[in-house]
């Protein structure tokens, strides 16, 4: 099963699972989940794939999605790799600049898209395109302004229900071949043009071999929640390793709603970044501050116990003593389960973390309560894992150990190098990125600082993140940006200070959380914008950023701080499309603000 291609996999399942459910869907119109069997999927597929053919594409053709996340998604992928073209996926959210120009950096001449939004997106990169040529919509409800270049998905399937390329398509999948071109996964990049790393089936199929021999809980009967984007190497590589490993996955389409998809399905596993856990953990500590005395004391002896139970004693592989199990019962009886029951998790086997760098405080409360996290690290062009958590044995402070046979070396200014069957061959379209990427004997360099301990990876910085005071002090704002984001006042942050004499930010704070602070301590204000002028709230957030940073060093606090009414978001180009910072943006936009901030300094 191991050595399967990608191009055979979902028929391959179907032989062995038959009428099982391999991936459920809600229409946005309707609450109940519709349910693709096994069997029902790799029709689909077999069909879109003739469909597909009949349009023309040949080997290694590039084809777009930029759609949310759908079931269509996923069959539309193992019907490009069954005839062995290649998926190029774009964000839903991407705007018709980033579109354009990946549509023609790849070449593409057919775009599937989602709804209304990317189809006018889609539209308009079309009349100007020497590229693209059709627009294939999903969604019915789409209202076409051109009928000459767009058709809606069932229609292409109806197209595939009549054609007779069966045994083309059963011929392209026979020649199917490891260095064949599966994906091209364009980076979103803080700074610059993204850069399509090419990801060949060879990269893929080594990941389903090492994830396998790793991540051994993970069965047939595991039900997961596609809630990231797919077009996101995470949620990408985890769907396939989920259909690999016969997993039934929920495709959450609207991330606003994954609250009440998460209490639906009560899923075993899922992705997340950090981000969504920081707002798991700020819920619950505010929930905690409602509490009388004495149950704030029962749950502090409860996590007390949670921390001794699963960090002191099953993290190391120690037997807890009987008196230890049955405090835990206990204390999962009273509190541990009702969170997990409240959240929909009370299922969970394993729930991965990566993207970003989690807070050691949030790992380490939701493992005291026994919240199955496993943190991890990885990046597109390593086919997403690079090191993650055991079961047992993984150090906090940690992104867990390396992959089986993924090799990881330390280089010049402490940079994390890789070098294995995971790693991609290059940038397409793009060899000067290429030959940048990789030292002269082949290691890839991730751009990211850190060292090696015991097998595991401590990450230190993101090396071009990294910023460098008018003192010669350098900082990494990415930690403290990861201490400030687990406030509940503080929605987002971005931190300020290169080749300048002292840091500062400018901080989008949680309007709906101030409020609630005013109104408490009888704060009065006209208007949001007078409330974030207020001495008050100030002096609250100054405590705040005082008290997060209080172990840091003095040249990396934080002097002073902007608080603005809007957050950074992707459409203004503040944040990429994986809701990574773009510090450039940010300072060109604020850059009145910031200079305000080092005026007539005292610091």
């Amino acid at each position: 099963m191991e050595k399967l291609h990608f191009a055979q996999l979902v028929f391959a399942q179907a032989k062995k699972y038959g009428e099982r459910t391999a991936l459920c869907h809600r229409d946005s119109s309707d609450d109940e989940w519709t349910k693709i069997s096994w069997v029902a999927m790799a029709n689909q597929v077999s069909t879109l794939a003739k469909a597909i053919v009949e349009l023309g594409v040949v080997e290694q053709q590039r084809v777009a999605q930029f759609s949310q996340n759908k079931t269509e998604n996923l069959i539309v992928d193992f019907a490009l790799f069954a005839i062995r073209a290649v998926m190029v996926p774009m964000y839903a959210t991407s705007t018709v600049s980033q579109v354009e120009y990946i549509v023609n950096d790849a070449e593409i001449e057919i775009i599937f898209v989602g709804d209304q939004q990317q189809y006018n997106v889609a539209k308009e990169v079309l009349e100007d395109s020497k590229f693209l040529k059709k627009i294939i919509v999903f969604d019915k409800k789409v209202v076409f302004t051109d009928t000459e270049h767009t058709m809606y998905y069932s229609d292409l399937l109806k197209i595939g229900e009549k054609s007779t390329k069966h045994f083309e398509v059963q011929q392209r999948q026979n020649e199917a071949v490891g260095k064949d071109i599966s994906c091209i996964l364009y980076t979103s990049g803080t700074t610059g043009n993204p850069k399509g790393v090419m990801l060949p089936h060879s990269c893929f199929r080594e990941a389903m071999r090492t994830h396998t021999l790793r991540l051994t809980s993970i069965t047939d009967k595991d039900v997961s929640i596609a809630f990231l984007p797919l077009s996101h190497v995470f949620e990408r590589t985890w769907s396939y390793f989920c259909l690999f490993r016969g997993v039934t996955i929920y495709i959450n389409q609207n991330p606003t709603e994954i609250q009440k998809t998460i209490k639906d399905v009560h899923p075993t596993l899922m992705c997340a970044v950090p981000r969504f856990w920081e707002k798991v953990y700020t819920g619950v500590q505010e929930n905690i501050l409602k509490f009388s005395p004495l149950m704030k004391g029962i749950v502090t002896w409860a996590i007390a116990t949670g921390y001794k139970y699963n960090i002191d004693y099953l993290r190391v592989g120690k037997k807890p003593d009987v008196f230890l199990q049955l405090k835990y019962q206990i204390a999962d009886k009273l509190i541990f389960s009702k969170v997990k029951q409240t959240l929909g998790i009370e299922n969970a086997n394993m729930l991965p973390v990566a993207g970003a760098k989690l807070s050691d405080e949030i790992l380490v409360f939701f493992k005291s309560i026994g919240i199955p996290i496993i943190y991890g690290y990885g990046l597109t062009e390593s086919t997403a894992t690079v090191t993650c958590f055991d079961y047992e044995g993984y150090e906090v402070g940690t992104v867990g150990t390396i992959m089986p046979d993924l090799k990881v070396r330390i280089g010049e200014e402490s940079e994390i190098q890789l070098k294995g069957k995971t790693i991609f061959p290059g940038y397409y379209n793009n060899p000067e990125a290429t030959a940048a990427a990789f030292t002269e004997d082949g290691w890839f360099k991730t751009g990211d600082a850190g060292y090696i301990k015991d097998n595991a990876v401590i990450m230190t910085e993101r090396i071009k993140d990294l910023f460098k005071t008018s003192n010669g002090k350098y900082i990494a704002p990415q930690e403290i940006e990861t201490r400030l984001g687990v406030d509940k006042y503080i929605e987002q942050v971005a931190v300020i200070g290169d080749e300048r004499n002292y840091v500062t930010a400018i901080i989008a704070p949680s309007i709906p959380a101030l409020e609630v602070y005013a109104k408490k301590n009888k704060i009065n204000y006209d208007d949001v914008d007078d409330l974030l002028k207020s001495p008050e709230i100030y002096v609250l957030i100054q405590n705040r950023i005082v008290e997060l940073q209080k172990d840091m060093a003095n040249y990396e606090q934080i002097k002073k701080f902007t608080l603005i009414r809007k957050g950074f978001a992707i459409e203004t180009g503040e944040l990429t499309n994986t809701l990574k910072i773009r510090r450039a943006v940010i300072m060109q936009k604020y850059k009145t603000l910031i200079d305000e901030m080092y005026a007539n300094s005292a610091f």
